[in-house]
């Protein structure tokens, strides 16, 4: 790509990114397509199911999308420049890295696309919501779920004190959790330090097996994103991994719940608050 395309990509997407509020007077869009997992879910839990015609091909993925079962009522699209030039749709909505091939076929065909960010907070979830919800025409359907959602975050979440527990999360090929990330927030709101940050470690990186039961965080976080069979995956299923971490120690977290920042992030914290109150009854 010319550097001259490149720079009005990077423009186009600044501008589509920073777009939070549908146009004042601008009549709701009747046909929508989502094209990235998170977008989907957003869609599903906001949209007018008719208007809905056409979600990502991971939406319908349990293993990585909460709401897998609704999604496979939609048809689902490769994401690709022919879905948008034949299905032709009023807005697109998507995640930051689709190809600038797509946001090309979009604008050719005079459709509007609107680009989610990632979230890296908890309080990115209700953002998000509140624009999603404002680009479809039912901002007050938007507010009814940010109010849900607070108000659960507010009965969830735990102090973070000097001494509170740490917790590392470790996913697939012993990668663990960084800072600056959903799942990192999610932590602190739980009233726990997260191990690879208060080691120095501000980005997500790998840890060996032999490391992790060296340094003994307190809470071992398993990061799932699905049964499978991989060797990535069998890690966190190793023996010593479980001799080092056993009770209250020890608990799994489906990767769905965090892969995304959606209402559903709250079952993840949740289920760490509850880890983190059965850790202090159990002497830590």
């Amino acid at each position: 790509m010319g550097s001259i395309a490149a720079l009005w990509l990077s423009g186009f997407f600044q501008c589509q990114v920073a777009r939070a509020d549908e146009t004042p007077g601008e009549k709701p869009p009747g046909r929508v397509i989502s094209l990235n997992l998170c977008t989907d879910q957003l869609l599903l839990l906001l949209a007018d199911p008719a208007t809905i015609i056409g979600l990502s091909q991971l939406a319908s993925d349990c293993a990585n999308a909460p709401l897998c079962e609704l999604a496979r009522h939609y048809p689902a699209f490769r994401i690709n420049v022919e879905t948008i030039l034949s299905v032709k749709p009023d807005l697109v909505v998507t995640g930051t890295s689709t190809m600038p091939v797509t946001l090309l076929a979009a604008q050719s065909v005079g459709t509007r696309l609107e680009m989610f960010a990632p979230a890296h907070s908890l309080a990115d979830i209700s953002t998000s919501i509140r624009r999603m919800a404002r680009l479809l025409g039912v901002p007050e359907r938007g507010e009814a779920l940010i109010k849900d959602f607070n108000d659960r975050l507010a009965r969830l979440s735990l102090p973070l004190s000097p001494d509170a527990p740490e917790a590392v999360i470790y996913a697939a090929n012993g990668f663990v959790t960084g800072a600056h990330s959903l799942p990192d927030d999610v932590l602190h709101h739980a009233g726990l330090k997260n191990f690879s940050t208060s080691t120095g470690k501000k980005r997500t990186h790998a840890l060996s097996l032999e490391k992790l039961i060296a340094a003994r965080p307190d809470l071992l976080i398993l990061d799932r994103s699905g049964q499978g069979t991989s060797q990535a995956q069998a890690l966190l299923d190793n023996q010593a991994l479980e001799s080092a971490f056993r009770g209250t120690h020890r608990i799994n977290i489906p990767a769905s719940l965090w892969l995304c920042g959606l209402p559903q992030t709250l079952d993840a914290l949740e289920i760490l608050s509850k880890a983190r109150q059965m850790m202090e009854g159990s002497g830590k």
